[in-house]
């Protein structure tokens, strides 16, 4: 291991406090695009390991602004350098895409944006002992882990954390807000309602897997106190999913939280670096890496459909007077959820299964998007970005539909209603 000095239980606390949210005024944007892989001339057909393999050697070689990495089942994931505004981050993530896209086409793939892979069953293609224990650990709780892991993609939009003080743009209203303002962004671009070409039942099929999964590490912390407190508690008593073994076989526990492997000691104690890998496995629907890591969002199809959530979600947390509407629109969607954390409440599960076909989501969805529209001029969106977001206002939003809708006509001949 990089580190082998064993931290006690008060530095854990420390560092956990120290890093998680980083305040100050918002000013730094970022987004994580993952991608599916697939075949455009036979989607459903898996791609070969050896194609696949060339496929990331390639990429790995391209000039890119993004840091690039591959999921478990061979999803290509571009992570954006921070941007200082939104149309800087549109244009960089854009340009590598052009790169990307280029690449993949002269081998014959494509990238396509689903939230769930609707053709194939989940494979995984990175043996790496991270993904063998991660695979080993979900597989006792059922099968959504190994979905979760190669056969999901998204959208990740990353916003500051906010300032210390209070108001519109300070960090527990934005905490808040995140998980509130979450389940609209899950039901306005859920585009996930099918597993091997067929119906799920859900408008986010990602979604629903990511609530199917171990509560303990892909739920919220409770609402309610300082965000930091809740976020410390919550690593250190979220189960352990690996200890790490340079030596040999990493080790795989059954229900030992960081907090009891830290007061054991056993089989050894734990250091730093592994505290850092423990946060690095937990994966709730916000996540605060010194920043806020917003990870509700369907994957979007179609080469700029990606924009849409990304501009929509910056405007309402970075503008003061849209954060300050919006968190007005959303609040009273804290009835509905009730006390059982994201994404395992009745405001999440509506949002997953029903997308914007459910009234109060859609209602409060109308709303948000107008108060993002109104506010991306503010904040210097391009015209372009703009208009991409009242297109897929009056597309989807103002009718009470979603992405996954569209995807579900062909087979329903109902818009989407299963």
């Amino acid at each position: 291991m990089p580190d082998d000095k064993a931290i006690s239980e008060a530095e854990m606390e420390a560092r956990l406090h120290g890093i998680c949210f980083k305040t100050g005024p918002p000013r730094r944007i970022g987004v994580e695009l993952e991608w599916l892989l697939y075949d455009p001339h036979i989607p459903a057909r898996p791609i070969e390991a050896a194609r696949l393999e060339a496929a990331v050697t390639a990429l790995r070689g391209l000039p890119l602004r993004s840091a690039i990495t591959f999921e478990p089942g061979g999803q290509v994931e571009l992570s954006s350098l921070p941007a200082d505004s939104l149309t800087a981050c549109v244009e960089s993530a854009a340009a590598d895409l052009v790169l990307v896209r280029s690449l993949l086409a002269g081998l014959g793939l494509g990238l396509a944006g689903h939230g769930h892979d609707p053709w194939r069953p989940p494979r995984r293609f990175l043996t790496t002992p991270r993904y063998e224990c991660m695979e080993s650990y979900f597989d006792r709780r059922g099968p959504a882990g190994r979905s979760m892991m190669c056969s999901t993609a998204s959208v990740q939009v990353c916003v500051d954390a906010g300032h210390e003080e209070p108001g519109p743009l300070g960090m527990a209203r934005r905490w808040r807000l995140a998980h509130l303002l979450g389940a609209v962004l899950t039901a306005a671009f859920a585009n996930s309602p099918l597993r091997q070409g067929r119906p799920t039942g859900y408008r986010s099929t990602r979604q629903a897997v990511w609530t199917a999964m171990e509560p303990g590490r892909t739920h919220a912390p409770p609402d309610g106190g300082d965000p930091r407190t809740a976020w410390t508690h919550y690593v250190l008593d979220a189960p352990v999913m690996a200890i790490r073994d340079e030596k040999g076989p990493w080790a795989v526990p059954s229900g030992v939280t960081f907090r009891q492997w830290a007061r054991t000691g056993l089989p050894r104690p734990p250091t730093l670096d592994d505290l850092d890998f423990h946060a690095s496995t937990l994966f709730p629907p916000v996540r605060p890496r010194g920043h806020l890591e917003l990870r509700m969002i369907d994957a979007q199809s179609g080469e700029d459909g990606w924009i849409v959530p990304l501009a929509v979600t910056v405007a309402l947390f970075d503008d003061p007077q849209a954060a300050e509407t919006v968190y007005r629109v959303v609040k009273p969607l804290a009835e509905t959820a009730a006390a059982r954390p994201a994404p395992g409440n009745r405001l999440w599960r509506a949002a997953a299964r029903h997308g914007l076909a459910d009234p109060e989501l859609r209602a409060v969805a109308v709303s948000c998007f107008a108060t993002a529209l109104d506010a991306l001029p503010r904040i210097g969106a391009s015209p372009a970005i703009t208009a991409a977001v009242a297109a897929f206002t009056d597309r989807y939003v103002a009718r009470g539909r979603c992405p996954a809708d569209d995807l579900l006509a062909p087979l329903t001949g109902k818009e989407g209603r299963p």
